[in-house]
């Protein structure tokens, strides 16, 4: 009772499928995999001093705000 054989797992990844579908389950993975590597190669690069070429978080956030055209840009401002 303490341990699973091979039929109960079979069992639990065939419910998975059936309710989430392959497709979902192919995109879950293909997210994690990416994610995965972004992290490597940030922990890889870490040490490193970082390049002149290489793009302000201001130039990244416009440039992803052009790519989406449904995105509505508003300024908040504050009251003194």
């Amino acid at each position: 009772m303490g341990s699973f054989s091979i039929w109960h797992w079979l069992i639990v990844l065939l419910i998975v499928v059936l309710v989430f579908g392959t497709k979902k389950l192919k995109n879950i993975g293909t997210d994690l995999g990416g994610a995965v590597k972004g992290f490597k190669d940030g922990v890889k690069d870490g040490g490193a001093a970082p390049d002149a070429a290489a793009p302000t978080p201001a130039q990244v956030i416009a440039a992803q705000k052009a790519a989406e055209a449904n995105t509505v840009d508003v300024e908040a401002k504050t009251k003194l």
